[in-house]
């Protein structure tokens, strides 16, 4: 575990500073389309890796509480760390992934790059370029402060993610459904259910028992687009009542199957 430094001075800890920097990068592009933070809120985060979207939602507003999943022993051990500096009372550690189905299941954890760890590592082997793809996406859009990743040659795109995803490791980790934290914690409300957990977006929608779904605002959800989840993701949230739902690619992006898709209730 180190510190490093974000954009505007605020320092965090982390597995991998470039990573950290990457993910405060993220934070904005997840408030568009209608989602937005509120004094007061309540988010569910889950995928919440070190919990940087968490720290800038305790920072820029009052009272707003956040529930922050992180199952990787490794990486929740930073997310805790960081809740204690900035937020103890309002960053709630949750040690769980989100399934349909409680049990535990088996991770892969990529030291090297943490934020791509996964229980569902197939959407990147089904492609096996993907990753090349996203790693060269990023080369050429970096958040601000690493511009110098424009330097380097994207042909060495291809050694790169070969050297973030060395190392692998297996880890054991408890999966719970979103419904059953909603009981556990006698959540009445989520303002906002942020998803970003690596090709397990669907079966986090899934884990909403019918009668939690009025509860939830609004979501912003990362998609791997295997098999039509997009669309399947689509038609279960317009069933549950939202009526603004807006997809898009991340610059640097476009190649991969990787979407944001934003709901909101009228």
């Amino acid at each position: 575990m180190k510190r490093t430094q974000l954009r505007d001075g605020t320092k965090v800890f982390c597995l991998r500073a470039p990573e950290a920097k990457m993910l405060d990068h993220h934070v904005d592009g997840y408030l568009n389309h209608g989602i937005e933070i509120n004094d007061g809120d309540v988010i569910f985060d889950v995928g919440a890796n070190i919990g940087v979207f968490g720290v800038r939602a305790v920072q820029n507003h009052l009272n707003t509480v956040v529930y922050c999943f992180e199952p990787i022993p490794d990486i929740n051990a930073v997310l805790q760390k960081n809740a204690d500096t900035f937020a103890a009372d309002r960053m709630k550690v949750m040690p769980y992934g989100i399934s349909d189905e409680e049990m535990t299941a088996t991770f892969s954890y990529f030291p090297n790059t943490p934020a791509l760890s996964t229980a569902n590592p197939e959407d990147w082997e089904n492609d096996p370029g993907a990753f090349k793809k996203a790693v060269k996406g990023n080369m050429k859009n970096p958040p601000p402060g690493m511009k110098w990743m424009r330097m380097i040659p994207t042909a060495f795109s291809g050694i790169i993610a070969r050297q973030l995803v060395k190392g692998k490791k297996s880890v054991d980790c408890e999966l719970k459904r979103l419904s059953t934290i909603i009981k556990q914690e006698n959540v009445d409300r989520i303002d906002l259910l942020k998803v970003d957990c690596e090709g397990a977006e669907l079966g986090v929608i899934k884990s909403i028992d019918a009668d939690d779904w009025p509860k939830i605002k609004s979501l912003v959800v990362e998609v791997h687009d295997s098999n039509g989840r997009l669309e399947t993701i689509k038609s279960i949230l317009t069933e549950q009542g939202f009526t603004s739902l807006y997809v898009e690619r991340e610059a640097g992006l476009e190649e991969t199957q990787l979407f944001n898709l934003f709901a909101t209730r009228s």
